[in-house]
């Protein structure tokens, strides 16, 4: 099945200035929220004072922690599975700081104002003493717990593996054995628009309008913090300008704005700007690698080992457990028969780690893949044959990995195979051995990337909540708990259910992000839009259709079987002249209404990536010539939107191998006074050529047999960028190039000693 390409609904609005984001509603007496942040990133608070601020024309109140006794913590009651009440306990992540600051930012005071400006100019005046501790910013320094960031705790917050232990043997005994050690840098998700709360006091309830992932977490857990039943709460989410995962907690402003908004019985709203954001908004990422790969002469993998340390920031939220999508993951599209990861999660002096496009999958296939490209060299064996005799084959799906997962289906070669084919592999290994050749010619690499990824969420939070309705005017509502960012669903959803009910998509209407129209949903996260919602709005649609069909045939006086479904309307069987459109039938019987809980599998996207890059050694510079992302998400729903959503993400996957990343002084502030001059983001003018293709192996646990689509390039095309280059410079110590791969380490690790070619005998390769 594949729903036709259309324009998307949503452009028109947002592309002429035409869409409502949280910052364009004006709601009458509103006040604006301006916080007073720390500029250390460890130390003890010894005093805040805005007695000043209150004086401030325009300045309606401001507040330090002490002089909020009743303002509640952050709330953390969702957090992974594996992210336990014993992980936070004594760790709570306070509103305002109290006592001590643990990351640069974090907010010491609030100021309302009857404006931003006059926010700001109150801020101004706060005044406040820190007494400066010591700041530990990577996870090696803070899990030495010298200093801890909460007394009497360890810094390390949780542990987890998946897989057995390698015995010792495995490792002596293999042909060649390649170690690794990568950084995976701190990325920012940095959407268009930065987080945003608008809460309106309104009688007994609290409306919040907010750019948000998870509205009915959010009605959750402002309820929570409120203490307030969760009826009184309405979430609204209005168009929003991107998130990529980190739009989807209730974050220490949010806290703040909805106190203060019960508090004072007024709107208080809180707009993010963007320095504000590259300061204090959730990190990506994060992680600190080793690994170990083992294979036989033939290059048959034996063993696999990943030990990862991740620095999940200051408090302990959802990314305590994150790191374990990359644990579960590490077995990749290869049948490596053992398979050891671990994990260290640690507290550090820096912002939270959350999730970001990709969550846990990048980090997974980068460490597997570039030790990949190291055993190819090793063995000197092509990369691309490396992975082909170690692929899971089509017919052994499904397929249980040895860290646990349940891989839906698969064609690893396919993949591989379209991209290669696409790119003309064979030209372009001729043109490295030319260039090779000539000493005036700048190396040329080629680097290969294969990954597997899961969507739609772990178990236990796969499934979506919606109806569809019909109208007697013959159109039908469709109502469903996801939220959009960006991801299409204005086009895609009213489209996949008029054609399930053979109707025009101009009738049907999406209503999505409104936690009063849709009483229960899940949300937009972990590419769940098609695979999860997706197939419950089509179940939905085919339960409309039965109901309508047991509608007519009590109308008419007939049985069920003798009545059909077809282009919008039941008709009767064989000769009988009864039919009836949507509109006779609600008429003439009432509402015509479905409520659905849907629960789809886990599925396992999957796909292959290869650049193509050009490296001046002098310079450091890297110009990717080339760009292939091959992606299996299953059944596509729209490729105009698919297509967009690949590409995308490629762009981001770009920003983390070449130019994204956070940097810290030695006080733990990290430098970004010159905004996106100081963390570089791509853009036009450095987006290579890109090619974008896909196959097509339907996922069995979805009736509409799609996966997700939304973050094939983060996880996929950094490794294959990184690996080009090292193909490109071929060095003795590849662990030099870690990402992002600027100038500075790409000429350091050109000028270090090349790499010799492996011997090829199996008792040299040991």
């Amino acid at each position: 099945m594949c729903v036709e390409q259309w324009t998307r609904r949503e452009d028109e609005r947002l592309l002429t200035g035409s869409g409502r984001f949280v910052a364009d509603i004006a709601v009458p007496g509103c006040l604006d929220a301006a916080f007073v942040r720390s500029r250390v990133a460890h130390g003890l608070l010894r005093d805040v004072d805005c007695a000043a601020a209150r004086e401030v024309p325009g300045v309606v109140g401001a507040w330090s922690a002490a002089e909020l006794p009743d303002l509640p913590a952050v709330p953390h009651a969702l957090l992974a599975r594996l992210s336990t009440e014993e992980a936070v306990a004594g760790r709570e992540w306070p509103a305002l700081v109290k006592e001590r600051v643990r990351y640069p930012g974090e907010a010491l005071a609030v100021v309302l104002g009857e404006d931003r400006y006059r926010a700001e100019d109150g801020v101004a005046e706060v005044t406040f003493a820190i007494d400066p501790l010591p700041a530990v910013i990577t996870p090696a320094a803070a899990a030495m717990d010298e200093p801890r960031l909460f007394d009497g705790l360890s810094n390390t917050a949780l542990r987890g593996e998946a897989g057995q232990p390698v015995d010792d043997s495995v490792w002596r005994e293999a042909a060649a054995v390649v170690q690794g050690r990568y950084r995976q840098q701190l990325l920012m998700p940095s959407p268009m628009e930065c987080r945003t709360i608008l809460a309106v006091p309104e009688g007994d309830r609290l409306t919040v309008w907010s750019g948000h992932q998870m509205p009915h977490r959010l009605k959750r857990e402002l309820a929570a913090v409120l203490g307030w039943s969760a009826d009184r709460i309405r979430v609204v989410v209005p168009d929003t300008g991107g998130a990529f995962g980190s739009k989807s907690a209730a974050f220490p402003e949010f806290v703040v704005v909805a106190h203060l908004a019960v508090k004072l019985g007024r709107p208080v709203r809180w707009i993010e700007d963007r320095l504000e954001s590259m300061l204090v908004a959730t990190r990506g990422r994060g992680q600190d690698q080793t690994v170990r790969l083992a294979a036989d002469a033939e290059g048959r993998l034996l063993a696999y080992e990943l030990k990862v340390e991740a620095d999940v920031g200051a408090y302990p939220h959802l990314g305590v457990g994150l790191p374990m999508q990359t644990v579960w993951m590490a077995t990749g599209p290869y049948t490596t028969p053992r398979v050891h990861a671990t994990l260290r999660s640690v507290l550090t002096n820096t912002m939270v780690t959350y999730p970001y496009r990709g969550a846990g999958r990048p980090e997974a296939a980068i460490a597997l893949e570039r030790a990949m490209d190291l055993m190819a060299r090793r063995l000197n064996i092509d990369p691309v044959e490396l992975r082909r005799r170690n692929f899971i084959p089509p017919e052994a799906f499904p397929y249980e990995t040895p860290t646990g997962r349940r891989y839906d289906s698969g064609d690893y070669s396919g993949a591989l195979d379209l991209a290669l084919e696409t790119l003309d592999y064979a030209a372009w290994r001729a043109e490295q051995a030319r260039r090779r050749e000539d000493p005036q010619a700048l190396p040329l690499g080629i680097g290969v990337s294969c990954y597997v990824e899961r969507s739609g969420g772990e178990p236990g939070g796969l499934h979506e909540f919606g109806s569809v309705e019909a109208h007697v005017d013959g159109t039908v509502a469709v109502r469903c708990g996801a939220a959009p960012s960006g991801q299409g669903h204005e086009t895609v959803f009213p489209a996949l259910v008029a054609k399930a009910l053979g109707i025009a998509a101009e009738r049907v209407r999406l209503v999505e992000g409104d936690t009063d129209e849709q009483p229960d949903g899940l949300g937009s996260f972990a590419s769940r839009s098609a695979q999860v919602t997706g197939a419950m709005l089509q179940h939905a649609a085919a339960m409309l259709i039965e109901q309508a069909r047991t509608r007519a045939a009590k109308r008419w006086g007939l049985p069920v079987d003798e009545v059909e479904w077809a282009d919008g309307v039941v008709r009767a069987a064989r000769d009988d002249p009864a039919v009836a459109d949507l509109a006779e039938l609600v008429k003439s019987t009432g509402p015509l209404r479905v409520e659905e809980r849907f629960e789809a599998g886990m599925a396992f996207p999957f796909g292959a990536h290869v650049a193509v890059v050009e490296v001046d050694p002098e310079l450091g510079t890297v110009r990717v010539l080339r760009l292939v992302a091959v992606d299996d998400c299953g059944v596509v729903l729209n490729p105009t939107v698919v297509h967009g959503q690949a590409f995308g993400s490629v762009v981001q996957g770009l920003g983390q191998a070449l130019y994204e990343g956070m940097t810290f002084g030695e006080d733990g502030v990290p430098h970004l006074a010159n905004g996106f001059l100081d963390y570089l983001l791509p853009t036009y003018s450095e987006i290579p050529p890109i090619e974008i293709k896909d196959t097509c192996t339907p996922s069995p646990g979805t009736p509409l047999g799609a996966k997700g689509a939304g973050e094939s390039g983060c996880i996929g095309t950094p490794a294959a960028v990184v690996n080009a280059v090292a193909d490109a410079l071929p060095l003795a110590d590849p662990d030099l190039l870690q990402m992002p791969l600027t100038p500075d380490v790409v000429w350091r690790a050109a000028r270090a000693p090349k790499f010799e070619e492996a011997p090829k005998s199996e008792e040299d390769s040991r």
